[in-house]
């Protein structure tokens, strides 16, 4: 028996003393796949239209060496993060990844040009999810897309639009998972506007148009995403989380919230039990902003656990589809994409290993001076040998031995590009 199956066999000792089954807990962690972001990889820029520059309040700082360049280094960089990371999960497209040498604008998109990564998916038992790409464009360089006073500019992207649940619906009848297709739109004002409600109007007509085709649940499902600010749009944006919450409940669309687009005081955690008293579904981009929407790398800290708990306590994890959305150019990019998806999976062990109904028994007696007292012992039991034992189950590194890889990797690979 190896070091660290003692170690888990008194971890699961331990735990089974306050009745959590360890294996029960990696078994259900194991049902969860993360759907981990693409554009970590090149800095959110895609290979569509190289020559663009970032917009939409999107920004990356740093210029760390290794960025892939083409779509074939990007899968050699995602390969390489997936033999550090336990489990079997999903990858999240933008559409400015399409594999395709034509040369192609966002209202011409089609089921041809994402084949390759369809084929690259299969290979790997993963399943897709997509976003259409409403920034870093010239019919957004106005600040408004789907809600814009001009016709031309909505039309323009109403198309592009509707062409990415067509993909979405694809990837889901190819790869027999649905397809989670994301819609987050930029539109706003950097300072105050006079009319609040005539670009919510337009917007809510665009998306009237988008989703009027039905499309079949099991093969794509839509999502729809709030911001309180951006850079540029910081008086004003459309889709405020008011007003996204209110399509999604009447349209039955799922609410995406994203760590790190609401005030800098708010948290997420808080809203997913109350979001899913009134949709079936849920989409999270977990990230972890710093003073604002910076999408630094996530992190084991309070808020990831408390997302965790979230989902866990609620048992709502089945009804919530987990993406992560950061993009850190100051960093190994690879490395990055490991440290944020091991945090993500090891909240959810965390939460996995705390004696939910039991403590739920102790706050409905109101005995809230053993709640406190469970909580806080909770926070030095042998985590690390829970964790560590799911890792060697699924055979990647546990410690700090994948930093090791990832470092031969940018020696070998990344420098050198």
């Amino acid at each position: 028996m190896s070091e660290h199956m003692n170690e888990y066999e008194y971890a699961k000792k331990r735990y089974l003393d306050i009745g959590v089954d360890t294996d029960k807990a990696i078994e259900k962690l194991g049902k969860t796949s993360i759907s981990i972001n693409c554009w970590q990889g090149d800095d959110v820029e895609g290979f569509l239209f190289k020559e663009n520059e970032l917009t939409g309040g999107i920004q990356t700082t740093g210029n760390y060496p290794g960025k892939a360049r083409n779509i074939e280094e990007l899968r050699q960089d995602i390969d390489m993060a997936l033999k550090c990371i336990p489990g079997t999960h999903r990858l999240n497209l933008h559409s400015i990844y399409a594999d395709t040498d034509k040369k192609i604008d966002l209202d011409e998109i089609d089921t041809e040009h994402y084949v390759g990564w369809i084929q690259w998916a299969k290979e790997r038992n993963m399943g897709l999810d997509f976003n259409p790409t409403c920034f870093s464009h010239k019919m957004a360089d106005s600040g408004f897309t789907v809600s814009s006073v001009d016709k031309s500019v909505r039309d323009f992207w109403i198309e592009h639009c509707v062409r990415s649940r067509k993909i979405g619906e694809y990837f889901g009848k190819q790869l027999g998972t649905p397809c989670v297709t994301n819609f987050w739109f930029p539109d706003g004002y950097k300072d105050i506007p006079i009319d609040r409600e005539a670009p919510r109007r337009r917007m809510k007509e665009s998306l009237d148009a988008i989703f009027s085709e039905k499309i079949d649940k099991k093969y794509n499902l839509d999502a729809f995403e709030s911001k309180v600010f951006g850079i540029g749009a910081e008086s004003y944006t459309v889709a405020s989380h008011e007003f996204v919450m209110g399509y999604c409940v009447k349209n039955d669309k799922m609410v995406c919230l994203d760590a790190g687009h609401f005030h800098p005081t708010e948290v997420i955690s808080d809203k997913i039990p109350s979001v899913l008293m009134f949709t079936d579904e849920l989409l999270l981009h977990v990230s972890r902003p710093v003073r604002w929407d910076s999408d630094h790398v996530v992190i084991f800290d309070d808020e990831l656990k408390q997302i965790a708990h979230s989902l866990v306590r609620g048992g709502l994890i089945n009804r919530t589809h987990i993406g992560l959305d950061f993009f850190d150019a100051s960093i190994n990019r690879v490395a990055a994409w490991v440290i944020g998806t091991r945090n993500m999976i090891k909240a959810l062990l965390y939460a996995y290993l705390e004696p939910t109904e039991k403590l739920k028994e102790i706050e409905n007696s109101f005995d809230y001076t053993s709640r406190l007292a469970y909580l806080e012992e909770l926070k030095t039991f042998p985590f690390e040998a829970v964790w560590n034992h799911y890792c060697e189950i699924n055979g990647v590194a546990q410690g700090l031995d994948w930093l090791d890889m990832v470092k031969k990797y940018e020696r070998e690979i990344l420098i050198k590009r």
